[in-house]
């Protein structure tokens, strides 16, 4: 699938022009840690172009579950589907899913496409590209188990860089 194709399904969900800007970016960002041939690079364009589809309906936390269907009910690849469904943060566990009100599922990144896409989606923030630092301070909030996670995660994506 193409880039025109991705944009227009996000249009088509109704995603306004600012998220789809942020998904370009995150994209571009993706793109730089899948250089390694054990990457599926048109698998991350992709994931990363479609991560947010679901904000077309919603823009808490449920967009990545949203999204997942949307992707499921136009017969995407299950693999774009575990990257739209398991890009929040660094994921979540079942037991932090069921804490906020979510269906209790795991949402881990576990593929390297997937890892790479939620860790380029931490980095930016609208469409500018924050520093891991700038991302912590954003997470100040969150449970440490987080924080810890989206700070590993960080850190193993950039041996990809």
């Amino acid at each position: 699938m193409r880039e025109p194709d991705c944009i227009d399904l996000l249009r088509r969900a109704g995603c306004s022009e600012g998220v789809i800007a942020h998904c370009r970016v995150v994209r571009d960002l993706a793109l730089t840690y899948a250089s390694d041939p054990m990457v599926d690079r048109d698998l991350v364009e992709v994931g990363a172009l479609l991560h947010d589809i679901g904000r077309g309906v919603t823009h808490d936390l449920r967009h990545a579950r949203v999204g997942g269907a949307i992707c499921r009910s136009l017969g995407l690849d299950e693999a774009v589907v575990s990257i739209v469904e398991r890009h929040i943060g660094a994921g979540l566990t079942a037991d932090e899913c069921s804490l906020l009100n979510l269906v209790p599922r795991d949402c881990m990144p576990w593929t390297l496409e997937e890892k790479i896409v939620a860790h380029a989606d931490n980095l930016v923030k609208g469409t500018r590209i924050i520093t891991m630092e700038e991302r912590l301070q954003h997470a100040i909030a969150l449970p440490r188990r987080q924080r810890e996670r989206i700070c590993r995660l960080g850190l193993d994506m950039e041996l990809f860089r």
